[in-house]
């Protein structure tokens, strides 16, 4: 039972308005945004591929640059946003 008190002051809670729930949500966007990046990467690296080969459009290269640059500006701007705070 003490056992158990002592981790839960070490981790803290995740309840609503606690310093933990909000950077849980930082960390989770933090993650689901890189992961967005590198899917949007390796589709810009094989279309590329494909369009320098001819064998695949050139708009779905374009489109999945174009994508990975929008991408990659949120997670600057996140980083820069948090930085300031």
């Amino acid at each position: 039972m003490e056992r158990e008190k002592t981790a839960e002051r070490r981790l803290g809670t995740l309840q609503r308005g606690t310093a933990q729930r909000a950077q849980l949500r930082v960390r989770l966007a933090d993650i689901a945004w890189t992961c967005l990046c590198a899917v949007l990467a390796l589709w810009a690296a094989v279309s590329s591929v494909g369009a320098a080969r001819g064998t695949t459009a050139w708009a779905y290269c374009a489109v999945a640059w174009i994508l990975l640059a929008f991408a990659c500006a949120m997670v600057l701007a996140g980083y820069k946003r948090r930085k300031r705070i």
